[in-house]
């Protein structure tokens, strides 16, 4: 068997406003590789108004990654967690300020998942244009649970309501 037949396909989501975004997520990916997640791909970077954040937050750069993760959802946030602080975002942080990274996971094989600590899709990935954007670049035709539209669907969707 394949090492590719035991593992998950997983989706994430970058975001950054301070510092160098683009050299930030190239970071990222060089710790998420080195951390086990293997046949990385990362969409372009896109500049997007910050949503749900204070007033004169400065524009964020965001991208996606998808990869293959051999180790369970929560072993992935815990990676996703301290590739954070390593970049310089402090472990308890203001989510609606500004940042050095964030880093989302946003879907992991076809799992849905509800835990205090780790919602799986991410909660609020359908509704995020600088989220599904990215994404649909590099998984277009992924299927998001629990409804099995595509990525692409989604974003066509958000892009018909305007």
């Amino acid at each position: 068997m394949s090492i590719e037949a035991i593992s998950s396909r997983v989706a994430l989501g970058l975001g950054a406003n301070l510092g160098q975004p683009q050299a930030t997520f190239q970071r990222v990916c060089e710790a998420l590789s080195a951390g086990g997640v293997f046949s990385l791909r990362m969409a372009s970077c896109y500049q997007t108004e910050p949503v749900g954040c204070h007033p004169g937050t400065p524009l964020f750069t965001n991208s996606a990654v998808i990869g293959l993760w051999q180790g369970s959802p929560q072993q992935l946030l815990a990676l996703t967690q301290r590739i954070e602080v390593q970049l310089g975002r402090p472990r308890l942080h203001d989510s609606q300020g500004s940042r050095q990274i964030d880093i989302d996971l946003l879907l992991f094989d076809d799992l849905c998942l509800n835990a205090p600590e780790l919602c799986i899709p991410h909660p609020r990935l359908c509704q995020r244009m600088f989220v599904l954007q990215p994404l649909a670049e590099i998984a277009p035709n992924w299927p998001i649970p629990p409804t099995r539209k595509t990525v692409a669907e989604i974003l066509q969707e958000i892009e018909r309501k305007g």
